[in-house]
């Protein structure tokens, strides 16, 4: 009879080493948010918004978009950083993350470690573009008439350190072209600047440049994808346009705080893939020129690494010194 105890002990005790196991790989009790470190409007904040919708009627779990402007996206990915690592938040960042280590002296939180990669969401080429008004047709007049004058044609930017400055100075760098770069306060007022003449050219994420293309307010000259878009049918790859080289692109993705339970992390991957494979969001995305993500943890995770060290050589050659 004294067996029978020992053995229910065993149980209990058994019992009670698989529960903290179980209680890491559940979803946090309260909604979970998804910080943009950027205001709303932009093709992020979109992202995060379509994901957050999908998440929600997928697990039943209330997710929410939460915008935390500033400082280059450092504002809101040090909030993510030094959140609790229990799965309610997470932060929503894109290509500018992999910049970041390159364009700051010191960032508030570990670059490396302090955030872990969890999946991408949409991957976007980067669209050439001109005014409407523009005599630049293709890609070959543009390149010309930069070679013809250096430094007199000019390349428009949200910015110092910005996706678009370092998009354009990518294009510089494989073109071998003499460009004079104008920053403005932010990427819409970049986009106004070419419109209206004020600078030649601007190199943007394809959901920034579509609905300008179609608009008749730009004239896009290439994208940095390997086939043409859907979206921008007439519009030549880079490798059409003889520039193979130039194939950036801007991606989108998740990252969570350092320390969240592996379940967790595996399990967003998941519900983010699937939801990715809906005909609702691929039929959105591609509208936007993106195409869906859902890359796999540790594939995602050696990819920013790569993106860190491949922008990294961009920013080195290009002088940008950090702030």
């Amino acid at each position: 009879m004294a067996s029978i105890p020992r053995r229910a002990l065993l149980a209990c005790a058994a019992t009670l080493a698989v529960l903290p196991a179980m209680a890491q790989s559940a979803w946090p009790d309260k909604p979970v948010r998804l910080v943009v470190p950027y205001a709303p409007g932009g093709t992020t904040d979109y992202a995060a918004r379509q994901i957050a919708q999908k998440l929600t009627e997928q697990t039943g779990k209330s997710f929410y978009v939460e915008n935390k402007a500033g400082a280059s996206g450092t504002i809101g990915s040090d909030m993510v950083a030094k959140a609790p690592a229990d799965g309610s938040s997470f932060l929503v960042n894109d290509t500018t993350y992999a910049m970041l280590p390159h364009l700051f002296k010191k960032l508030p939180w570990d670059h490396a470690s302090g955030l872990v990669p969890v999946t991408t969401i949409v991957d976007a080429p980067l669209v050439l573009v001109v005014g409407a008004a523009s005599p630049y047709k293709t890609v070959q007049d543009l390149v010309d008439a930069a070679r013809k004058s250096p430094d007199k044609l000019t390349f428009g930017s949200g910015g110092v350190g910005s996706s678009t400055h370092l998009g354009g100075e990518l294009f510089k760098q494989h073109g071998k072209l003499a460009l004079t770069h104008v920053p403005y306060k932010g990427a819409g007022e970049a986009m106004l600047g070419v419109v209206s003449g004020q600078v030649d050219v601007l190199v943007t994420a394809a959901p920034t440049a579509i609905p300008q293309v179609k608009g008749g307010k730009v004239r896009a000259l290439l994208v940095t994808s390997p086939k043409r878009l859907d979206a921008l049918a007439d519009v030549p790859t880079s490798a059409e346009a003889g520039m193979k080289a130039f194939n950036a692109t801007n991606w989108f993705g998740i990252a969570a705080p350092k320390g969240t339970p592996q379940p967790i992390i595996d399990k967003l991957q998941a519900e983010v893939k699937k939801a990715l494979a809906s005909p609702e969001l691929v039929k959105r995305f591609a509208e936007q020129g993106a195409a869906p993500g859902g890359m796999a943890v540790a594939e995602f995770q050696n990819y920013v690494k790569s993106q860190t060290q491949d922008w990294g050589a961009v920013i080195k050659a290009a002088g940008v010194q950090p702030e």
